[in-house]
């Protein structure tokens, strides 16, 4: 590779995974990687091909950028050769020269390297030969995370120089700039005083007038306008706000988790959050158009923004708050025309843009989105959510989708409905109302709590479920029609009877009974004599199932010396519990 050697601990952050169990990961740098792949692509294709639309472009991109792509230039250069995704094992460690006391012979009758769909092969089990198993997005984010791992040490220049070895050739020249620039804006004229009026609101004086002009002229006035449109430079945009606000999220929260630094970015890069910037700096006051209906639909918007009485606008909670893509376009649009009249220099357009952007998100301001919010509540707490949408909704201001979540506690049934132009607006919807329902039970703590507070909630979250709720208010029923109805008869129930499989056969009835989910606690258990293994001591689990309007079964496990094991006895011996209660009836199945 003739590229600049830097620190090692990048790479060696690049290429391990969260399988390997250690203190980092390439999540971080595959997020950042990611980023500055699409920027490159993004600007090269622009350049180098100036009569493609915004379809066209965003097609070719996505040929480059995918993750099919990506896996084929790693394998094409045996990165996966190299990839650490699997915890060190002391067990499997061998010195030079010596063999191992438990031999693992090899049974995966796999010699390529592209796993076969034959049934018989054991794919996934460690053998004496060496075989690994990898996904291929494992492969294809590792491409992305050694990408990132040269720009945070070496910036383009480095980035670009693996791409080139990767073999993506998008080498972006500066004759090119020139060129596009020559051919494509002089001929623009601006018109009125609309230019220096977004000039000023900008803080920055374009050398060619004409870029902002397209920047804001909207594909509505495309025939009109001698042919041209923002989306182009729509397309540019988003790639530069992108990458400006991922490298100064990755850059600016250091010890922010690779899943909280998603969740940064996507708070921050959206459509949404440009559309609130349109509206904050007026910026949609100067759009250039011919739509009958677009005023109409963006002064809904901005009314809707400044009537509203909270002091942070989450549009991503409030379908009615959702504003015309064309305000998040012009955004990008805009941020495009200016890389390209600075000829590609991103610090000039992060300086134009991190004060138009303030306040960034932060990890102590970031707010998910509440079906997503209210689904990872589900998923700590133990709880199964009930979705059900319907389509076609017949009001006042046209069809909707409906969307009915319901979530079962201990004692009481939560139900919510939500109305929207879309699924995911409709989900939005309900799922704030049920937020606040939990949040008045005291099962979530509020945003504006300590963080002792949240402590404190997080530890006694169970504890604080098996209160007796009041009578049922507006959403709030009694569980107890709906779980009576779903046990008029025992149910056959298949339970695998390998490792793993009573665990999974309870968890799916109490999920499609929507049963709180059951809890497992493993003690130690010393034992007088030592096992053949060499063990003094195995693990027993006891398991607690609270069923709605009923009691709470406790049952104790067969000790066992490994604590899954102890956990699926648990769990079997539960399932002939409910068995015996008429709830179902086992079906063990063993495989060969």
């Amino acid at each position: 590779m003739t590229i600049l050697m830097y620190q090692a601990f990048w790479i060696l952050e690049a290429i391990t995974t969260l399988r390997c169990s250690e203190d980092f990961s390439m999540e971080r740098l595959e997020l950042l990687g990611d980023s500055v792949l699409k920027y490159v692509v993004s600007c090269h294709l622009f350049l180098k091909f100036p009569n493609m639309d915004e379809g066209q472009l965003t097609s070719s991109r996505v040929d480059i950028i995918s993750n099919a792509a990506l896996y084929g230039f790693g394998i094409e250069h045996k990165i996966q050769g190299y990839i650490r995704d699997a915890a060190f094992d002391p067990r499997r460690w061998l010195a030079p020269g010596q063999l191992s006391i438990h031999p693992v012979p090899c049974n995966c009758q796999v010699n390529s390297e592209v796993v076969t769909e034959d049934i018989n092969v054991k794919v996934g089990q460690l053998c004496d030969k060496g075989h690994r198993w990898m996904c291929s997005k494992t492969i294809s984010d590792c491409v992305e995370a050694i990408i990132g791992a040269y720009y945070v040490e070496g910036g383009l220049r480095a980035a670009m120089a693996v791409l080139k070895w990767l073999g993506i050739n998008v080498e972006v020249e500066e004759e090119l700039i020139g060129q596009f620039l020559s051919a494509s804006v002089q001929t623009y004229l601006p018109k009125n005083d609309v230019i220096e009026k977004v000039e000023a609101k900008l803080g920055y004086v374009f050398l060619m007038k004409g870029l902002l002009l397209e920047a804001l002229t909207h594909p509505s006035l495309q025939e009109s306008a001698e042919g041209y449109s923002y989306e182009r430079l729509e397309f540019l945009g988003d790639a530069v706000l992108d990458i400006l606000l991922t490298r100064h999220l990755f850059s600016s929260h250091k010890d922010t988790d690779e899943g909280e630094l998603t969740d940064l970015r996507s708070a921050s890069v959206n459509n949404e959050n440009f559309a609130q910037l349109a509206v904050k700096h007026k910026l949609y006051q100067f759009l250039q158009h011919s739509s009958g209906k677009l005023p109409e639909n963006i002064t809904e918007y901005v009314d809707s923004l400044e009537n509203s009485s909270t002091d942070k606008l989450n549009l991503l909670s409030d379908a009615a708050l959702r504003g015309p893509k064309v305000l998040g376009d012009v955004v990008e649009s805009i941020a495009g025309a200016i890389l390209i009249d600075r000829k590609l220099d991103l610090e000039v357009v992060w300086g134009i843009f991190k004060p138009l952007l303030s306040p960034i998100v932060t990890p102590e301001k970031l707010e998910l989105p509440p079906f997503r919010e209210l689904l990872e509540w589900c998923n700590k707490s133990g709880y199964f959510l009930g979705i059900k949408c319907t389509d076609g909704i017949k009001r006042t201001d046209g069809d909707k989708i409906e969307a009915t979540l319901d979530v079962q506690l201990k004692e009481t049934l939560l139900v919510r409905q939500g109305c929207g132009k879309s699924k995911k607006d409709a989900k939005a919807h309900a799922a704030s109302m049920l937020l606040k329902d939990l949040e008045e039970e005291g099962l979530i703590v509020p945003k504006n709590a300590s963080n002792t507070q949240q402590f404190q909630d997080h530890r006694n979250i169970f504890d604080a479920m098996d209160i007796q709720l009041s009578t049922p208010t507006r959403g709030k029923r009694s569980a107890g029609s709906k779980i009576a109805a779903s046990l008029d008869k025992p149910v056959d129930w298949p339970v695998r009877m390998s490792k793993g499989g009573p665990r999974a056969g309870l968890y799916e009835f109490c999920k499609k009974l929507q049963w709180p989910a059951p809890n497992f606690d493993c003690a130690k258990v010393e034992q007088s004599t030592p096992t053949p293994q060499g063990q003094g001591f195995t693990f027993a689990s006891t398991i607690k199932l609270h069923i709605p309007n009923s009691d709470v079964i406790s049952l104790t496990g067969d000790c066992f010396a490994d604590k899954k094991s102890a956990m699926d006895s648990a769990a079997l011996l539960m399932l002939y519990e409910l068995q015996q209660r008429g709830r179902l009836q086992v079906q063990e199945i063993r495989l060969p």
